[in-house]
């Protein structure tokens, strides 16, 4: 179980961080992921693998004024 935007959840098979931000639509150009209170690097995002017990935060810019 992997904690997402601080909602638990089970992912079904191993994903990488990449694969999960796709499934789920994310634009990875107007998004900062936090993974266990750290920043990750974009370019580590499809290397990286979600494991049991890891804390993902993923936060979305908006634009406006």
């Amino acid at each position: 179980m992997v904690t997402i935007n601080g909602n638990q959840t089970t992912l079904s098979t191993d994903l990488t961080v990449a694969e999960y931000l796709e499934q789920n639509n994310y634009q990875t150009n107007r998004i900062v992921v936090e993974l266990n209170e750290e920043i990750l690097p974009k370019y580590l995002y499809s290397e990286t693998r979600l494991k049991d017990g890891d804390s993902m935060e993923i936060v979305t810019f908006v634009g406006g004024g």
